[in-house]
């Protein structure tokens, strides 16, 4: 892995994560005003659950 591959990532990150406020901007407020909402340790266990969901993934695609 070199740094293209880091900076290509990350530029990946940055247009998933501006795909659902563009197409619906509204609905993505909601969503993050009841995230908001969450206790500390709940967002917690979604973030792990997620940074291992992504690990798996990526597992599976680079072998």
């Amino acid at each position: 892995m070199n740094w293209q591959d880091l900076w290509s990532a990350l530029a990946l990150v940055l247009v998933i994560e501006g795909i659902l406020p563009f197409l619906n901007p509204e609905g993505y407020k909601r969503t993050m005003l009841q995230l908001a909402s969450l206790p500390p340790s709940t967002l917690r266990k979604i973030g792990f659950a997620s940074m291992m969901g992504g690990l798996l993934f990526l597992y599976l695609i680079r072998g």
